[in-house]
């Protein structure tokens, strides 16, 4: 039986969940293909507009550290999930963590590859491998600075220690903190609201900041920004966004 699986919706909303309940939905390397997998079928289908990350119970707690415990570094280096944590971020739709219960290690890494984040506020984050003799291997010690700045992250690696969703929230570690039963509720939400957006602009909105943070500085972040927004002209959703304004209407996009 699949431990990953794939929900669509009608409103152009999909969600990415992991059932492995036994194992606080533990990431092993079967999940990770099985995700890889997943996030092929996601990139080749258009009437997903936007993704969900939302594991009932708990959102990962981890990785399987008896898989890990007698591997050698060449082996580690295959183990690694950063190709598919890597994959998600890059995904051209928006994406959302829905963060309930934990999301450790590997588990919070994942959560970072998203766009936005939502957690429960009895949800608990952090990245334990301090604890473990190691740090984390896949884009948290990356992800987390960029995020939070580079002390907060630090003091969240280096100590290995824990925190709540409302702590998350405010040091910006995820966007919103919300009551535990509310939690789908608001990601759902929030994603039904992204997928009524023009998903071109969407789409190269996503692509622009990546660009600016990438650049190497300000002035080529800017070209990056100006260069895919003047672009933005040559496609019907911009025709019908501005033409819907004016005609004071909702507008109807196509994604094209």
């Amino acid at each position: 039986m699949a431990q990953v699986y794939l929900e669509a919706t009608m409103t152009g909303v999909a969600v990415l969940g992991i059932n492995r309940p036994e194992a606080l939905n533990a990431l092993s390397r079967t999940i990770i293909d099985e995700m890889d997998a997943l996030v092929t079928e996601i990139e080749g289908r258009e009437d997903i507009r936007v993704l969900i990350l939302y594991s009932r119970g708990n959102f990962a707690a981890g990785a399987d550290i008896k898989n890990m415990v007698n591997l050698s570094p060449d082996e580690a280096r295959s183990f690694s999930f950063v190709h598919v944590m890597n994959r998600i971020r890059k995904l051209q739709i928006p994406t959302i963590a829905a963060i309930e219960g934990y999301a450790l290690g590997g588990g919070l890494e994942l959560a970072l590859t998203c766009d936005l984040r939502l957690a429960s506020k009895s949800a608990t984050l952090g990245f334990p491998e301090i604890n473990l003799g190691i740090m984390p291997g896949a884009g948290g010690t990356i992800a987390a600075p960029r995020l939070i700045g580079e002390a907060k992250a630090k003091e969240l690696i280096f100590t290995g220690r824990s925190l709540h969703g409302e702590e998350a929230e405010r040091i910006g570690l995820v966007n919103q903190s919300v009551e535990d039963d509310k939690l789908f509720e608001e990601a759902k939400k929030l994603a039904e609201k992204l997928a009524r957006k023009a998903p071109v602009a969407l789409r190269t909105a996503k692509q622009s900041v990546a660009a600016g943070l990438e650049a190497a500085d300000m002035d080529a972040g800017l070209e990056a920004e100006l260069a895919l927004w003047s672009g933005l002209f040559s496609t019907e959703d911009q025709k019908e966004g501005m033409n819907a304004f004016i005609e004071k209407r909702k507008p109807a996009y196509k994604g094209r």
